[in-house]
């Protein structure tokens, strides 16, 4: 990205922009220091709630965040869910930008792990084609 790392960590680290570059994410809602919960489209169009825990928080190299998935719809699906974003220079004045998801499923099997993969890889993807939309290629 053309943006320098100090840039896009003001982007990556307010969870309020994340309707801005989040594959899904109508809204952000209950920001502190720490949680956040982002209200999601399924694709039927309707609205789910997702309850998120930052667990680093490194200025401006990492954020990351743990879904908090006990006692909610995505239970019987994962067992844990984490995301986290690194930021480094690219040594030409812009930043290189990594997303990392880890997720452990819960009673699927080989076809449904599968899938799950491949749309995690998805999200990622979409994930890093909004930062770049907001802060050039």
């Amino acid at each position: 990205m053309d943006a320098t790392p100090e840039q896009v960590w003001r982007t990556v680290c307010d969870p309020h922009h994340l309707p801005r570059w989040w594959p899904r994410v109508q809204r952000v809602e209950g920001v502190d220091r720490e949680h956040f919960t982002e209200v999601l489209t399924t694709d039927k169009g309707r609205s789910i709630r997702a309850d998120f825990r930052v667990v680093e928080s490194r200025a401006p190299e990492v954020r990351r965040w743990v879904q908090e998935v006990e006692g909610s719809p995505f239970e019987r699906l994962l067992r844990s869910a984490e995301t986290e974003i690194r930021l480094a220079p690219d040594g030409a004045g812009g930043t290189r930008v990594t997303v990392a998801m880890r997720q452990r499923l819960r009673g699927v099997g080989a076809l449904g792990g599968f899938m799950v993969r491949r749309a995690t890889r998805r999200v990622a993807d979409e994930a890093l084609e909004g930062l770049a939309r907001l802060h050039g290629h």
